[in-house]
């Protein structure tokens, strides 16, 4: 049995990735603001630094496996908390455990992105820009710049979709351009990005009611009339972290009830050309 990160372990689908990994019998090292084993605040990189060497303590230098789980969503009232928290956190968190990950000889990664990164029309060019090259104050500043420049009506309603949509696309790029690096394939480190839709988590219901919601009204497309639970998500974790899983880098599986598919059927696959 190994040994595994799990951020944002305290509720939603941090919460669920735990228990299904506990279940399996694999020792958790989860972190989050409150209620976990190492108690950190990955928005900052005091926070980070922390978190990493208490777990390079816990585990003595070789990791399994990490589910980068934590993050906030649309409602958050500043883009830049967003920023820091739903891009910074895995990459630099990932940066720092990486040797251990390759310590195991067959170090499993899995971020959480978002389907937000393709049906939302909000990606900002400018911000994925900056989170690539890891400028973290610059992306900061001008996501609450591009926060307050949006209209006052989509500000009402969802106060940072763009830097949400924006960060997890960015983040699901970067996966994509770590994944295939000597640093990672070569030494045996496999990334890949899950990207739920819509999952019941309290990130999704926002201080809302479960009974309240209905996939018939909802936004986005609802294909299979039903909405994700937390354990949707946890069980396609964990089968990226096995190590039978050994031949998956740099994928992106959509776990959204086929949102996705609904709103961009022509999309997947793209064909490359020269």
């Amino acid at each position: 049995m190994g040994i595994h990160v799990v951020t944002g372990s305290a509720s939603g689908m941090g919460a669920a990735t735990a228990e299904t990994l506990r279940e399996a019998g694999h020792t958790v090292i989860g972190i989050d603001l409150r209620d976990a084993d190492v108690t950190a605040d990955l928005g900052t990189d005091e926070g980070r630094a922390a978190a990493i060497s208490e777990v390079l303590e816990r585990c003595a230098g070789r990791l399994d496996g990490v589910a980068a789980v934590a993050g906030v969503g649309p409602s958050t009232p500043n883009a830049g908390t967003v920023v820091s928290i739903n891009y910074f956190h895995p990459v630099r968190l990932l940066e720092g455990l990486r040797p251990a990950l390759a310590a195991s000889g067959a170090g499993r990664v899995v971020v959480i992105g978002s389907n937000s990164s393709t049906t939302v029309p909000m990606i900002d060019d400018r911000l994925v820009e900056l989170l690539l090259v890891g400028d973290e104050e610059a992306a900061r500043e001008h996501a609450r710049g591009a926060q307050a420049a949006t209209p006052a009506a989509v500000r009402a309603a969802s106060p940072t979709i763009s830097a949400y949509a924006t960060t997890k696309f960015a983040l699901a790029r970067w996966a994509r351009q770590t994944a295939v690096t000597p640093e990672w394939a070569r030494q045996g480190v496999l990334l890949n990005v899950i990207a739920p839709g819509a999952v019941v988590t309290p990130l999704m219901l926002a201080g809302g009611r479960a009974e309240d919601l209905d996939t018939d009204a909802f936004p986005t497309p609802m294909p299979l009339g039903m909405f994700g639970a937390p354990e949707d998500v946890a069980f396609w974790v964990h089968q990226f972290l096995r190590p039978e899983a050994r031949f998956t880098t740099g994928a992106i599986l959509c776990v959204d009830g086929g949102t996705d598919a609904a709103m961009r059927p022509d999309a997947q696959p793209t064909a490359m050309t020269v």
